[in-house]
């Protein structure tokens, strides 16, 4: 009995300091810092901040009497036009009717042209239209663009039925070949007087993309703008403006702007002027300045001006975007390797085992990276350092190997 409880004394006694020095190696690292390497390196710190706005262009709506008719687009959606060039043209009345008879009357006049007995001399004139239409014909190989298939063939037809006219001109007054052309020409007169032609009042962009706040959405003055009136709108964000069969307009491909209702802390304290960069939904960043701000009680509405990816965004109205309110590049580390003293900053470098450290300032911080640098030597005069100090000082440098708590 006796040896049985000495052997149970020992057991306990074993537990027992087992424990003793695990509770005490646990206890020691939970009294240690808990640290890290961080190796210093470029890059970049942003603040940014989501937003969604709506795009304010330069635009003129054209729009005729005979919209109903539908619409021949001249100039594709998305190219440039001058001044005074024919955008597009409405269908006139009965258009498909007068054009179904001209093509009927070219059929004829070419084939009384081929069948005819006439021995007629060839003039100049002939001879220069055949060999247009020749050219004309030869350029239309392996070409793909369809606006200008049709024009090509539109002057081919043109060709054609100059020759049969100057043909006709030769022939007897009375030849029914001549009534053919003449009633070809009337025809043609009355399509043309009841097509309406519109043309760009000036140069820009041609858009088919027409939503109806061209007239709302001005940027001659934003005095209008305000919260309550870009909430009224209720569109989708990044919801693509259908193309219209009925409306054309010119759009400044140079500029446009972008709108949008913010109360954040940076846009509160933001000013007319101030240059930032707008990130797109697409990634793409632009150089943006903001040119007009409103205040309201619960807020701002801040107007940026952008010079890039104009055309690009002609297809929204509303999009979402980042507003970057500043970047900064330089020596980026962890916030954690901060140490903060007697209202300077420092970091802990560790070289060869040993740690030392060192005075830095920090740039820009956002709630996880700062930006830092070395105090040149007039800043650390300016902090009551001595010359032998400062020669002696100690810098951070590119891929130092710093401590991180």
């Amino acid at each position: 009995m006796k040896e049985k409880i000495s052997k149970l004394k020992i057991l306990i006694t074993f537990i027992f300091m087992v424990c003793f020095i695990v509770i005490v190696t646990n206890g020691t690292k939970l009294l240690q810092k808990n640290t890290d390497v961080y190796v210093v390196a470029n890059g970049s710190l942003y603040y940014e901040e989501m937003t969604e706005g709506y795009l304010v262009r330069d635009e003129v709506v054209l729009e005729g009497n005979n919209y109903k008719n539908g619409m021949v687009q001249v100039i594709p959606d998305g190219e440039r036009t001058a001044k005074s060039e024919v955008v597009f043209r409405y269908y006139s009345n009965n258009e498909e009717g007068i054009l179904k008879q001209i093509s009927e009357l070219d059929e004829e006049i070419n084939e009384i042209l081929e069948n005819s007995g006439l021995e007629i001399l060839p003039s100049d004139n002939i001879l220069s239209l055949e060999k247009q239409m020749e050219d004309t014909i030869n350029s239309m190989y392996n070409l793909n663009y369809l606006q200008k298939i049709q024009e090509n063939k539109n002057r081919i037809e043109a060709y054609i039925s100059k020759k049969a006219e100057i043909t006709g001109t030769l022939s007897p007054s009375n030849s029914y070949l001549k009534q053919l052309i003449e009633k070809r020409n009337s025809l043609e007169q009355e399509l043309e007087q009841g097509s309406e032609i519109m043309t760009a009042p000036n140069a820009g962009i041609v858009s088919y993309r027409v939503d109806g706040l061209e007239q709302v959405l001005k940027c001659d003055n934003f005095d209008y703008l305000n919260t309550e009136l870009l909430n009224s709108f209720d569109l989708k964000v990044g919801a693509v403006i259908p193309l219209s069969n009925e409306k054309g307009k010119i759009v400044n491909n140079f500029e446009c702007y972008i709108a949008t209702s913010i109360n954040t802390e940076k846009a509160m304290t933001a000013k007319v002027g101030d240059n930032v960069t707008l990130r797109l939904s697409n990634s793409d960043e632009v150089d943006a300045e903001i040119v007009y701000i409103k205040e309201e009680e619960n807020g701002r509405v801040l107007v940026f001006r952008i010079e890039e990816k104009v055309v690009d965004l002609l297809e929204y109205r509303k999009i979402s975007f980042d507003i970057i309110w500043w970047k900064y590049s330089g020596w980026k580390i962890s916030n954690s390797c901060i140490i903060e003293e007697d209202d300077k900053t420092y970091v802990e470098k560790r070289t060869a085992g040993y740690t030392e450290r060192i005075l830095v300032k920090v740039l820009r911080q956002n709630d996880t990276y700062s930006i830092v640098n070395n105090y040149d030597e007039d800043e650390l005069r300016n902090l009551g350092y001595t010359e032998d100090e400062i020669s002696n000082m100690e810098k951070i440098k590119l891929y130092d190997e710093i401590i991180s708590y």
